[in-house]
């Protein structure tokens, strides 16, 4: 494939069809965006090559209608001695550089249209170029997303996340029986704030004890002095 053909698919080519055609949507953006910065410095020295030429075509552009200039004046000199003969021969001369000077213009002209539109495509092929560095990054950026959330999401769904919270589980259960262990180890032996708060609730009992029985001798004795003064008014 010729430079030439190859750099016009580029430009006119879908990105996002090429995409969704690939299998590796990545390997086919870093491959696309290689194909496009070698087309662009292949073209772009195939450019500068074609401005040397039109320069040297100029060149002698320039030289050649110098020359015209010079066989027309070569030709009014051979008139004005009267030699015909010598005029029409350098008006001969004078056609054939002119007839190459058309054809040089001709060519001249077709280079510059040749470069205008070299110049656009290439400015197309720029445009595709970051477009496809920016879906280049983009798609880097998805991957490295989609990657860590499957990574997550097979760490959730693997048997190992059950296994671990079965151990802590197990293990959680035997530190509540360790836990029970010393508290039953606790009850067995009473310390010294133990004995005292039981002195403490004894004395409360005690005082609860002499306080209900003052009460109930109080009750008592005032309904024996009632019975006694009921018993003298019947008397």
């Amino acid at each position: 494939m010729g430079i030439f053909s190859r750099f016009t698919d580029i430009v006119n080519a879908n990105l996002n069809s090429l995409l969704d055609k690939a299998e590796d949507p990545q390997k086919m953006v870093r491959l696309i965006i290689q194909e496009m910065e070698d087309t662009l410095v292949e073209v772009r020295s195939v450019s500068a090559k074609t401005l040397s030429e039109k320069k040297e075509l100029n060149r002698q552009l320039t030289r050649l209608e110098n020359e015209v200039i010079e066989w027309e004046r070569r030709a009014e000199l051979a008139l004005s001695k009267d030699r015909d003969d010598l005029a029409r021969q350098a008006l001969l001369e004078k056609s054939k550089l002119q007839e190459t000077v058309d054809s040089i213009h001709a060519e001249v002209a077709r280079v510059d249209e040749h470069i205008e539109r070299l110049s656009g495509e290439i400015g197309q092929l720029q445009e595709k170029l970051s477009d496809a560095k920016a879906r280049q990054k983009s798609i880097l950026m998805r991957e490295r997303t989609v990657s860590s959330r499957l990574t997550v999401k097979k760490t959730l769904d693997s048997s190992k996340i059950e296994d671990a919270m079965y151990k802590f589980d197990r293990y959680e259960a035997k530190i509540d029986g360790l836990e029970s262990q010393v508290d039953a180890y606790d009850l067995g032996q009473k310390t010294l704030a133990d004995e005292f708060r039981a002195l403490e609730n004894e004395s409360h009992v005690d005082a609860e004890l002499a306080a209900l029985k003052a009460r109930v001798k109080g009750a008592d004795s005032a309904s024996k002095k009632k019975a006694d003064s009921s018993a003298k008014k019947d008397a």
